[in-house]
C-alpha cells in the first residue's frame, strides 16, 4: 500500500505559479498511475491530471491544459505538478491519488484507491 502526503500549496496571485509535490512511501509511484485532483469549497471533487504508470503518458482536463504539467521524479518517488497562469477558479484544495493498473499507458480519470490529505491552493485575483 502506498501512502501520499502532498505539499506545495499556499497563496498565489492570478497570474502566477505554484509547483505541488506528492511524495509517495510504501510503494513506488512508477507502481502506479498517479492523477491530481481538486476541490472547490461547494463543489464535487474534479480531475485537474493524470500520468501513466510507465510516466510516458499524461492527460489534463480542459479547464487546465496548456497551464498545468504533471511530470514524474522516479528518485525522489514523487509526483509533481506544474500550476502556470492560476486563475482564481484554480482555488480549491489540490489531491494526489494512485491507481493500481496491468496496463503501463493507461491514463484514468477514476478508479483511483489511494489519496494524500489535500493542500489548500488559493488563487487571488
Amino acid at each position: 500500500q502506498v501512502h501520499l502526503v502532498e505539499s506545495g500549496g499556499g497563496l498565489v496571485q492570478a497570474g502566477g505559479s505554484l509547483r505541488l509535490s506528492c511524495a509517495a512511501s510504501g510503494r513506488t509511484v512508477s507502481s502506479y498511475a498517479m492523477g491530481w485532483f481538486r476541490q472547490a469549497l461547494g463543489k464535487e471533487r474534479e480531475f485537474v491530471a493524470g500520468i501513466s504508470r510507465s510516466g510516458g503518458r499524461t492527460s489534463y482536463s480542459d479547464s487546465v491544459k496548456g497551464r498545468f504539467a504533471m511530470s514524474r521524479d522516479d528518485a525522489k518517488n514523487a509526483v509533481l505538478l506544474q500550476m502556470n497562469d492560476v486563475q482564481p477558479d484554480d482555488t480549491a484544495v489540490y489531491f494526489c491519488a494512485a491507481r493500481s493498473t496491468a496496463l503501463s499507458s493507461g491514463l484514468y480519470t477514476n478508479g483511483y484507491a489511494y489519496w494524500g490529505q489535500g493542500t489548500q491552493v488559493t488563487v487571488s485575483s
